[in-house]
């Protein structure tokens, strides 16, 4: 049996949330459909979906079998799309969408570069920090740091960051200097509207994962503006690397708790769909990609 196409129908079942629609999408029968899904788990020896007459659900393995096939097959289709557009010059609009903080420090400089080198492409880039749909919005690319959730949507990796339990001296002088994230119950903290687990904070630590309920004083979902509270000495603010890292170079931020880390986000450039992808919107990608990776 072919494996790619065991993973590319069991991905398909995944996004279109029946056999049925999967079958159609495809241009098989159902039955051809049920049987590439039934041999793929019986190849792999687990069970990747739980069947009921109303719904399927993916079990905890096919989760993770599932975004190994999107990754898989969507760098296959990128690989394909790359060949099939080759020759073909990148213009036209692309509407971008990007969180504010992340869009102005770090996206802002490269546009000029960008179109340095493509100059047939427009850009449309609009920065807010809610999660856009980029169907209903008309936005061909969104840029997000999280960890993703299972989504139809196709995603690429472009960098990563680390989000950092820090204060000002001068509001550890007066408050004190919490050792363990319990402690944070008791202290002033400056929340971030958006973040995914809200008030409740998570860490690795030495005897594994921690995670506390804050109390906040001040929220927000902008975060230079968690990171203007905390410089005001409000409290104790949780916040990515790029955000404060020079703050913390210089001192006027202090890490807490290092041995506690905060969690590790993905920096994703975010897409409606690998079919057909065009060019313009492919060459940005790879733009992005390139001007994010570790340089040696």
């Amino acid at each position: 049996m072919d494996k790619f196409v065991e993973m590319q129908t069991f991905a398909a079942v995944v996004d279109a949330g029946s056999f049925v629609k999967a079958a159609d999408s495809l241009a098989m029968s159902k039955a051809a459909v049920s049987r590439y899904v039934a041999d793929l788990e019986s190849r792999l020896g687990v069970r990747l979906l739980h069947r009921t007459t109303r719904r399927l659900s993916l079990t905890e393995e096919g989760r993770t079998f599932y975004a190994w096939c999107r990754e898989l097959l969507s760098e296959i289709e990128e690989a394909e799309a790359e060949i099939a557009s080759g020759n073909v010059d990148a213009s036209g609009l692309v509407r971008v969408n990007a969180p504010v903080t992340f869009g102005i420090r770090q996206l802002a400089p490269l546009w000029g570069e960008f179109r340095t080198r493509h100059p047939k492409v427009t850009l449309d880039v609009t920065l807010n920090d809610r999660v856009v749909d980029l169907v209903e919005e008309g936005y061909d690319l969104a840029i997000r740091i999280a960890t993703l959730q299972d989504s139809t949507l196709v995603s690429r990796r472009i960098s990563t960051t680390r989000l950092v339990l820090c204060a000002t001296p001068q509001y550890l002088a007066k408050r004190g200097t919490p050792t363990h994230p319990g402690e944070l119950a008791g202290h002033s903290t400056i929340a971030y509207t958006y973040l995914g687990t809200k008030d409740e904070w998570h860490f690795d630590g030495p005897q594994g994962k921690v995670s506390v309920r804050t109390q906040p004083c001040f929220h927000t979902n902008n975060g230079d503006t968690c990171r203007a509270a905390a410089l005001a000495h409000q409290g104790v603010v949780m916040q990515p690397v790029f955000l404060i890292g020079e703050d913390l170079a210089a001192g006027t931020l202090v890490e807490l708790m290092p041995e506690f880390r905060g969690a590790e986000l993905g920096i994703y450039a975010v897409y409606p769909t690998r079919k057909h992808l065009s060019p313009k919107v492919r060459v940005l990608i790879e733009f992005l990609v390139d001007a994010f990776s570790p340089r040696g």
